[in-house]
């Protein structure tokens, strides 16, 4: 439903984005992750319409967003990071606004405007006006609007951010449903999120995609060595260096009070191993769990290496230039 061909950004002589290519298909979510500066918001844009490519080219239904940038962008939906809204405005009047920037019919509108204010929790709030609104009642307006016209592919830019555990809660769900039948794209730092909610994740960083797949794909290449989280009641001193004895152990964490991280061997399963050695020992053995890789885990190792070819991208972790983010503060609403 939506794709990428070799996308590429320059501002002078730096590049945000370099030669990313992706496909998103109808039923379809993904999530795009990266540290900050490394090119996540750039791509997004570009994507969406607001900023023109300077190599590359987006399809949208098999056409081309910027050749027939009118009827393609119809079919989009974006939920930027900072929603540009009219504070004077009221929730259902700005609302109303949007649905005739958007060509819908005046029955077609005060139906959607109906649905989407439930949807998006803000019946209680669709007569205030909207700088009275917090940030988190801000976001879900951007939500409504983003979802008014019906569009075939949402791309939603930390959808969740200013609300709070039970909203988010109810707008995750929203998002699932919305998957189930639109091709969605979706952008967040809260890693948990991406698992939650995504079929596959991208992981953009310094301009590029460094890695793509499903969150279970990522985990088997990824995973390293296994790991066992074990702790006792009291633990003795000495405890460490015994875990770290047993065969098969490839190194001991000391976690803090009684408990252990046991690297283990690829090969090996020491959970039996170290039952018997609590019992041997007298420990008492309040917990003996297996540690799973998260996405966090992964994340972090492939954004912290230490150089990318070519040397021009900035460092993980490092700010972009004013050049990329100016557009965000200034961006107004259409």
């Amino acid at each position: 439903m939506i794709e990428a061909q070799d996308l590429s950004r320059k501002y002078g002589d730096f590049t945000a984005v370099h030669d990313v290519s992706f496909a998103v298909d109808e039923g379809e979510i993904v999530g795009i992750l990266g540290p900050n500066g490394a090119g996540k918001t750039t791509t997004i844009r570009m994507i969406t319409g607001f900023l023109p490519p300077t190599t590359g080219r987006v399809l949208v239904g098999g056409r081309d967003l910027f050749s027939e940038p009118v009827p393609v962008r119809r079919q989009i939906g974006y939920l930027p990071e900072n929603v540009a809204l009219y504070p004077e405005m009221r929730v259902r009047e700005y609302l109303a606004y949007r649905a005739a920037l958007e060509g819908m019919r005046r029955p077609d509108a005060k139906r959607r405007i109906g649905e989407v204010v439930e949807r998006c929790l803000l019946t209680e709030v669709e007569g205030q006006i909207i700088g009275t609104l917090s940030k988190g009642y801000r976001q879900r307006v951007g939500l409504a609007t983003a979802i008014l016209h019906e569009p075939g592919v949402l791309v939603l830019d930390e959808p969740t951010v200013g609300l709070d555990p039970k909203q988010i809660v109810a707008i995750r769900e929203l998002i699932r449903e919305l998957g189930e039948r639109r091709t969605l794209l979706l952008s967040t730092h809260i890693l948990p999120e991406v698992e939650l909610l995504c079929s596959r994740v991208l992981i953009i960083d310094r301009g590029k995609i460094i890695d793509q797949g499903t969150p279970e794909k990522l985990r088997e290449r990824w995973r390293g060595n296994p790991m066992l989280r074990v702790t006792l009641k009291d633990a003795p001193a000495g405890a460490s260096e015994v875990l770290g004895q047993l065969p098969g152990a490839v190194g001991v964490t000391d976690l803090g009070p009684g408990s252990f991280r046991v690297e283990c061997d690829r090969e090996a399963d020491l959970r039996e191993a170290v039952f018997r050695t609590a019992v041997a020992q007298g420990w008492v053995l309040l917990e003996l769990a297996e540690q799973k890789t998260s996405l966090e885990d992964i994340f972090v190792r492939l954004t912290t290496q230490d150089a990318a070819p070519g040397g021009d991208e900035p460092a993980p972790g490092s700010e972009a230039p004013a050049a990329e983010v100016a557009p965000e503060t200034t961006e107004e609403p259409s």
